[in-house]
This record gives C-alpha cells, sequence and structure tokens, in this order.
C-alpha cells in the first residue's frame, strides 16, 4: 500500500477534489494511522469531499482523522475537522465520544480526558489502532505544563500525563524538568532566573551607514542650535 500510495499521491493532490479519488485518500489515512504519519491537508480533504459526497461518509475514517488532528495538538486541526463535519454527526455515538476527548484536552481537562479515554477504547477500537496516539497527547501536556507552570506537584504531573512515578524520569530528562532539591514533591519545570540572564549585545554599524547618518544628524545639530539662539 505505501508503495502504491507513494507513487498516486502526486496526481491525487492535483485533482484532490475528484470523488473518484476517496478510495485512495482513505487508504492514506489508513497508512498515516498505522505508520504514524500525518498529513492534515489530504484529510482535510477527504472530509470536505464527505461533504460534497454524502453518500460516501465512512464514520470509521472520519474518527481516524479526528484522532489524527487530536494528536497533532496544539496546532488547531482538530478545530478544522470539526468544521468540516455536519452537526448532526457531531453529536451522533461514536463520533461525539471522540469529539469530547478533543474538547478535553483543548481545555486542559487532563485527568477527565485519561478517565474517558480509558472507558472509550472498547467501544471504539479505532483509538487503539492509531500508533503513538497517547505518546503524542502526553506531548501535548507536556508542552502545556512548560508554559504554565514554574513548579508542579509531582503527584499532579504524574496524574495528568497517567504514568506512574517511576516513569516520571523519562519524562524529566526530556524536558529538562527536576526534582526540587529540598522537596521532592515537586517539579520545578521553569527556572525564572534563567531567562533573566544579562547579554552582552554588540551591533555592528558599517561606514556606508555611518554616511547615510550624516546629513541626518547634521541637520538635527543645526536646529538645535537655531532654537539655543
Amino acid at each position: 500500500m505505501k508503495n502504491y500510495l507513494k507513487k498516486h499521491l502526486p496526481y491525487i493532490y492535483n485533482s484532490r477534489y475528484n470523488p473518484g479519488n476517496i478510495e485512495h485518500l482513505e487508504k492514506y489515512i489508513e497508512l498515516q494511522v498505522t505508520e504514524n504519519v500525518y498529513d492534515c491537508e489530504a484529510n482535510l480533504a477527504v472530509l470536505k469531499l464527505y461533504q460534497f459526497n454524502p453518500s460516501h461518509y465512512q464514520t470509521n475514517v472520519t474518527i481516524k482523522i479526528l484522532l489524527k488532528a487530536i494528536a497533532n495538538l496544539p496546532h488547531p486541526d482538530f478545530s478544522l475537522c470539526k468544521y468540516l463535519i455536519e452537526p448532526d454527526k457531531l453529536r451522533e455515538e461514536p463520533l461525539s465520544s471522540v469529539v469530547a476527548l478533543g474538547n478535553q484536552l483543548e481545555t486542559c481537562d487532563f485527568e477527565e480526558f485519561w478517565q474517558n479515554l480509558a472507558s472509550t477504547k472498547s467501544s471504539i477500537p479505532a483509538i487503539g489502532s492509531v500508533m503513538g496516539f497517547t505518546d503524542s497527547v502526553r506531548k501535548f501536556i507536556c508542552h502545556v505544563v512548560g508554559i504554565s507552570y514554574q513548579k508542579i506537584k509531582t503527584d499532579q504531573l504524574c496524574r495528568i500525563l497517567d504514568i506512574k512515578r517511576d516513569q516520571l524520569a523519562v519524562y524529566l530528562e526530556e524536558y529538562g524538568w527536576k526534582l526540587v532539591p529540598d522537596d521532592p514533591s515537586h517539579v520545578f519545570v521553569f527556572n525564572y532566573e534563567e531567562t533573566i540572564k544579562t547579554r552582552n549585545i554588540s551591533e555592528k554599524i558599517g561606514f556606508p551607514q555611518v554616511k547615510q547618518l550624516a546629513p541626518v544628524l547634521q541637520n538635527a545639530a543645526s536646529d538645535c542650535h537655531k532654537r539655543a539662539k
């Protein structure tokens, strides 16, 4: 499938809104799911084709598109995908459960997200088929933590990442976070002191720039002299 798509993708892209390409694009989505690659433009094209050709709509394919978009947070792909799906379909199961998962991540309800994910996996097999999905979600959560916290409770960090305490060291090393030396119940996320270190800034101005400025400076000096009189 991979070689076939590689050969035909240029043609598919040139006529992405041709209904005849729906099957090829759906195969491409399956490849993204199993190979952990991502192509937002192709996925949006499928949703657009479903809008133009309702008889071709497939719920399972749409679910996979939404899951791939969720895995690409904080980019706005999830919202873009929702805009191309009929509201009535978004409110129907199992699509509504997937939308709820994405909304929970966007609103940073991380603990609730993990709880709902655990209960939803059995009813939506596609979730388990998306390679790297939970790793991508944890990467997004770490991004949110990194821009939101200076210090966070260790237990809280484990809960929102849905990991055990002995797994935390991997994330501390990857993101440069550290346990607070005198208080290991907290993780030091953001070192404020390092952001305010003084820096020596040197600017180089060449002779041509000085030559251009000379008339301006001369006129300014002349005006000051006249005012002084």
